[in-house]
């Protein structure tokens, strides 16, 4: 979002004061075209004289004059790329759907005539130009619709407001045909978007505006922020797409395969009934010859052994039909059940990856190398894997098991040496017990000596005492 500035006169500053008060309570939304000095529009702010030309400063930029151009706040999208509109237009439930929503916004901010979802069904072209006028004044209430050559001005004005799909000049003729309504509807619908954006924008900022600001940095901050939360949420989901695509894309190689196998098993069924049939008609052919021709015993007898001898043959192929379907039935369930065991395997392989950080490929341990196994059955990507996968990992273990035989040993040398040390401390600590041992024993002995050298004293004072007394 551009930073919206609203010009003013300096002279006009402390005449504009009383008006900036905080009244939360004021309405935004349904100010309408009718009012056009509502909260929207000119704010009651003098305009700047001026002989020549008046410029007009709105939410979108810099403003329209006969020939210019407009700075958008959607000009990221106005570029001369041509994008393909995703909304499906020609869908009648989604146009019907579009139909109401415009006319429920018709109704609800005042447009100055009759409206219905039927009129709206195929308008005319002067009933078109007349809801665009209303619809566009919201975004710059002083909009007259052009007298002249509206069918190059409404594309030209879409395009300068960000409108991302182009509107031919020619669908502006015959605007209610069923070929050109749909598109010129969703540019009504995206210039409603456009108004609700651009009231909740001016909602946001009145209060600030109102009290003299005249840039609003944090709403555009928080625009800013919802418009890349949005196109994030874009990319993640265009991701899931990508990733839905290749599912389905595995899926469909997997229904191949599938088909494959059964349209071989239904050319050996149908061989398998071809022979049958003709085994059926081979019995049909001997059992007329056998009603209209008279045999001797001998004949009956041989005719009954061969028809024993094919009724068996067809239980034996009828049998081995139903164990060949059977088998097929069972290595489907089988593959199945291995296909499911596989993934989780790999889940787990790739779960563990990233637990040893060795996936993703950025990743702290994977030194370069991709280590991630994708749901691939094809044989070269098995053969890929053998090359991209295994040999690295191998390289790996060797380098891991190198590393911890070096660990292992410097391990052990630091054992040693511990042990070393504790040793030295344990005589060392035995040398302290001696040292404070005989410290024990020269206080002991320190102490007796004082004590008996105290004893001499007093004795030797005693003596002079008694002397002097006799």
């Amino acid at each position: 979002f551009i930073k919206v500035k609203m010009s003013r006169r300096p002279s006009s500053r402390y005449s504009e004061m009383p008006m900036r008060v905080t009244d939360s309570r004021m309405s935004l939304i349904n100010a309408t075209p009718q009012n056009k000095d509502n909260v929207f529009g000119k704010l009651n702010i003098p305009k700047p004289h001026s002989t020549t030309s008046e410029r007009r400063t709105s939410f979108f930029g810099k403003g329209i004059g006969a020939g210019g151009q407009r700075n958008s706040m959607f000009g990221a999208y106005g570029g001369s790329e041509k994008m393909k509109d995703p909304r499906p237009l020609h869908d009648k439930a989604f146009v019907q759907q579009c139909i109401k929503q415009l006319c429920e916004f018709l109704s609800e901010r005042g447009f100055p005539g009759s409206i219905t979802v039927k009129t709206l069904q195929s308008p005319s072209t002067k009933e078109f130009l007349k809801i665009y006028e209303f619809i566009y004044t919201f975004l710059e209430p002083s909009f007259q619709m052009p007298t002249s050559k509206v069918e190059e001005e409404i594309p030209r004005m879409l395009k300068d407001l960000g409108y991302p799909f182009a509107l031919s000049k020619s669908s502006m003729y015959s605007i209610g045909a069923p070929h050109t309504w749909p598109q010129a509807l969703g540019a009504l619908i995206w210039l409603i978007d456009t108004v609700k954006l651009f009231m909740e924008y001016c909602s946001d900022t009145y209060n600030k505006f109102m009290q003299g600001a005249d840039t609003f940095e944090d709403e555009d901050e928080e625009y800013l922020n919802k418009l890349t939360g949005k196109r994030t949420e874009k990319l993640r989901l265009q991701a899931d797409l990508q990733k839905l695509q290749n599912y389905r894309c595995t899926l469909e190689a997997h229904k191949t395969g599938l088909e494959n196998k059964a349209a071989g098993l239904a050319e050996e069924l149908e061989a398998a009934e071809i022979q049958l049939d003709g085994l059926k008609q081979e019995r049909t052919r001997l059992q007329h010859i056998l009603e209209n021709q008279k045999f001797t015993p001998a004949d009956i007898e041989r005719i009954n052994r061969e028809r024993n001898e094919l009724q068996q043959t067809i239980q034996s192929l009828s049998q081995s039909l139903e164990e060949a379907e059977q088998l097929v039935w069972n290595e489907e369930v089988n593959l199945s059940k291995t296909k499911e065991k596989a993934e989780l395997k790999v889940a787990e392989y790739n779960k563990l990856g990233r637990k040893l950080k060795l996936i993703p490929q950025s990743a702290e341990n994977a030194c370069g190398h991709d280590f991630e196994i994708r749901t691939d059955y094809s044989a070269t990507t098995i053969t890929q894997y053998k090359t991209q996968i295994q040999n690295p990992l191998k390289n790996m273990m060797v380098d891991v098991e190198d590393e911890y035989s070096r660990l292992t040993n410097v391990k052990l040398s630091l054992e040693e040496t511990v042990e070393q040390v504790k040793s030295n401390i344990l005589d060392k600590e035995n040398d302290i017990k001696h040292l404070k041992e005989q410290i024990r024993r020269v206080d002991q002995q320190l102490e007796h000596d004082m004590q008996v050298q105290c004893i001499s004293i007093r004795i030797s004072d005693f003596k002079p005492a008694k002397n002097i007394s006799a």
